[in-house]
């Protein structure tokens, strides 16, 4: 009887090993997810701010893109003003060389 007492308290102390073997995994299985899940919230986290930068480029890219539309636009109509001048000018020199009076 004691040989079967021994065996099973042999068979529940190996069990209790082979439990707390099983636990201790489990645990470091946890760990881990915790630590490949705060991986990947973080990385979203980057991602996120990523976008966010991105659309600010793209904001300030919009904008400079329309200060020198609207650059371009003030040259465009000084030039035609300056060229508008010019014309009058030369109508004028054609008209007192010749006598003639142009348009």
């Amino acid at each position: 009887m004691e040989e079967v007492t021994s065996s099973v308290e042999a068979i529940e102390t190996e069990a209790g090993k082979i439990l707390e073997e099983g636990r201790s995994k489990a645990n470091d299985i946890l760990l881990k997810a915790n630590e490949e899940a705060n991986r990947i919230l973080s990385s979203d986290l980057l991602v996120d701010e990523a976008k966010l930068e991105c659309e600010q480029i793209i904001n300030r890219a919009r904008e400079e893109a329309d200060k020198k539309v609207e650059e371009s636009k003030r040259k465009a109509s000084e030039i035609r003003t300056d060229v508008e001048k010019v014309e009058k000018i030369i109508g004028r020199m054609v008209s007192n060389i010749t006598g003639a009076e142009l348009g």
